[in-house]
């Protein structure tokens, strides 16, 4: 009797046993399925920080870099940080060393990266788009006391143009080559936005390439203490321009803006956001819906810009599949 006993224990207790590896085998079927579909909606990674490396403190890219990340790291789950840097050829390099995921730029200034053309001496191959901001607008700032009134007016005097390699370097070459100007032609000073904006109200420099989204914050608190005026661009000259470089177009700095009296005809190229190619897919992803998703949270003008709808316009390099996934989502 006792051994009849003994096996039917030893039966119970294989059966239990059994029982126990079954659920150890689903995964856990109940409280852990619960926690898996609670946290479902964040990217399976193994990432802890990411940096988002924006621009001059002063401007637009800054400005916007920190609520991006902040959106960033509530979507992901992945503490983001903005980092001050010097803007759009800097930031290609900086993500091509892998000293951040993701980063500002101006679509002209990716496509010479991807390209290997101008400030860029070999292709950079590791980073993609995210997806299209807004218009960056290309300004020309000078004071009243300076007394320029056309581009022409520039020949010999002290005019900021950017960092050597920077987005707003080229943008002036560009736009001074289309009036019929070089850098040799001018006092090329190399300034960042802030610096640019000091040194027009100390009188220090006469005028000022300044290539952001209006209103750009360096420009406003300039014109809290000086006149500013903004020299436009003639719209043959213009077309020029889009001719012979297709990723410009024609923009506007509206009446008001900076105090101007009048509407002042430019043009603009494009912010982007770009990522390193090796990011996982469900990371990118994620980090565009958590921009796209939130515009209307955003507090800067430029924020009426940035929409899904518009996510892919001027983008000429390869979109990474995370972000590509989102806008085929929106479709």
């Amino acid at each position: 009797m006792k051994k009849k006993r003994f096996n039917l224990f030893l039966l119970l207790t294989a059966i239990a046993l059994l029982i126990l590896a079954a659920c150890g085998a689903d995964g856990g079927t109940g409280t852990k399925d619960k926690d898996n579909s609670a946290s479902s909606d964040k990217p399976a990674s193994d990432i802890k920080l990411m940096s988002l490396l924006t621009g001059g403190t002063q401007g637009t890219y800054y400005a916007l870099g920190g609520t991006f990340a902040d959106f960033i790291t509530t979507e992901t789950g992945i503490k983001t940080t903005a980092e001050v840097s010097q803007a759009s050829a800097a930031n290609m390099n900086a993500l091509e060393a892998g000293k951040g995921e993701i980063a500002f730029v101006q679509t002209d200034i990716a496509y010479y990266a991807t390209e290997g053309k101008l400030m860029f001496k070999k292709k950079i191959d590791t980073i993609a788009a995210l997806g299209a901001l807004y218009p960056e607008t290309v300004q020309l700032v000078t004071t009243e006391a300076s007394g320029i009134k056309s581009y022409a007016d520039l020949k010999g005097k002290k005019v900021s143009v950017g960092a050597p390699g920077s987005g707003t370097y080229a943008n002036a070459e560009q736009l001074l080559e289309v009036h019929g100007l070089t850098m040799n032609d001018i006092k090329a000073q190399n300034l960042d936005f802030g610096e640019s904006t000091d040194g027009l109200q100390s009188g220090q420099i006469d005028a000022a390439f300044i290539t952001a989204g209006t209103p750009t914050a360096a420009v406003e608190a300039l014109n809290a203490t000086t006149k500013v005026n903004i020299i436009g661009v003639d719209p043959g000259k213009a077309d020029a321009l889009i001719e012979k470089y297709p990723y410009y177009a024609k923009d506007t700095v509206k009446a008001g803006t900076y105090g101007i009296a009048n509407d002042t005809e430019t043009v603009s190229v494009l912010a982007m956001l770009a990522v390193r190619k090796d990011l996982p897919d469900d990371v990118v992803y994620s980090m565009t819906k958590a921009i796209y998703d939130n515009k209307d949270k955003i507090s800067h003008p430029k924020g009426a810009f940035i929409k899904a709808e518009t996510g892919l316009a001027g983008i000429s390099i390869d979109v990474h599949p995370g972000a590509q996934k989102y806008f085929d989502e929106k479709k």
